[in-house]
C-alpha cells in the first residue's frame, strides 16, 4: 500500500457490485477502486468484460477478482458471498446493480417475461442483501446501496415489470434500513433516470430529453458519482433509507 493510499476511504475495505461487467456496475467498480476498495465484480454471462474491469482496477495498484453468480438464483448468491467472506473476511460495501429489461406494454407481456423480471431485478437485491446482512452485522458496520430507477417512482408504459421491480426495491430499501441501522449499517437506494448505456441505446432519444429538464441523458460515471458518495464518504453515515434521483431533473416530485 502507498503511503498516499491510507487516506483513501476504502483503503481495507471490500465491494461487491453485481452486474459489474458494463454499464453503471462497471462505472461503480472503477470509482470504488480508486477510492481504495477491494473489488468483487459480480457478472452472470460476459466473463470477457468483467476480466476487462478486474484488468483495470489491478492497474491502479488495487485488487479485483471477477465471480459468476445469477443472481436471483439462491444457491448462485450463497456460493458468490461464501466465497468472497473465505478469500478477504468480510464486506463492507454492497452495490445491487444487476438488472435486466424485457419491456413490452401490459396485455401483451408473458408470465414468465414479467418473473424473469421481477426475480432478478428485485429478488436478486433480496438474495444478496440477506447474503451480507449477518458478516454486515458482526462487523457492526456496512453500505449498501441499490440501483433503483426513475420508473419506480412515476412508472413506464411498457415496462409494467421493470417498474414493479424497482418500485419494490424501494419500499425493501426502507424496511431494510430499519432493521439494519441499530448496527451502524447505512441502506440507500438510488434512483437513474436515462443514462446513455447499451440498455437505453435503443429508445427514442429525442423524445425522452424533451422530458429531462437538464436537456440530456445522464452518464455513467454521474451515477457511480452519487454510489461512491453513499459508499464511501463520511458525510454519508447518517443517511440511511433513502432514494436520491440521479435523473437530469426528471422526476421533482
Amino acid at each position: 500500500m502507498a503511503v498516499s493510499d491510507i487516506s483513501l476511504p476504502l483503503v481495507d475495505q471490500v465491494a461487491v457490485v453485481t452486474g459489474a461487467s458494463r454499464g453503471i456496475g462497471r462505472a461503480t467498480a472503477l470509482t470504488l477502486a480508486e477510492q481504495g476498495a477491494t473489488v468483487v465484480v459480480n457478472y452472470a454471462r460476459s466473463s470477457q468484460a468483467a476480466d476487462e474491469v478486474v484488468a483495470k482496477v489491478e492497474a491502479m495498484g488495487r485488487s479485483a477478482i471477477a465471480l459468476q453468480a445469477d443472481v436471483s438464483q439462491e444457491d448462485q448468491v450463497d456460493t458468490l458471498f461464501k466465497t468472497v467472506i473465505e478469500k478477504y473476511g468480510r464486506v463492507d460495501v454492497l452495490v445491487n446493480n444487476a438488472g435486466i429489461t424485457r419491456d413490452t406494454l401490459l396485455m401483451r407481456m408473458k408470465p414468465e417475461d414479467w418473473n424473469a423480471v421481477i426475480s432478478l431485478n428485485l429478488t436478486g437485491v433480496f438474495l444478496c442483501i440477506k447474503a451480507v446482512t449477518k458478516p454486515m452485522l458482526k462487523q457492526r458496520s456496512g453500505r449498501i446501496i441499490n440501483v433503483a430507477s426513475v420508473v419506480g417512482l412515476m412508472g413506464n408504459p411498457g415496462q409494467a415489470n421493470y417498474s414493479a421491480a424497482k418500485a419494490g426495491i424501494l419500499g425493501l430499501t426502507k424496511t431494510v434500513a430499519k432493521e439494519l441501522s441499530s448496527r451502524g449499517v447505512t441502506v440507500n437506494a438510488i434512483a437513474p433516470g436515462f443514462i446513455a448505456t447499451d440498455m437505453t441505446e435503443d429508445v427514442a432519444t429525442d423524445e425522452i430529453i424533451k422530458h429531462i429538464p437538464l436537456g440530456r441523458l445522464g452518464t455513467v460515471d454521474e451515477v457511480a458519482g452519487l454510489i461512491r458518495f453513499l459508499a464511501a464518504d463520511p458525510a454519508a453515515a447518517y443517511i440511511t433509507g433513502q432514494t436520491i434521483n440521479v435523473d437530469g431533473g426528471m422526476v421533482m416530485a
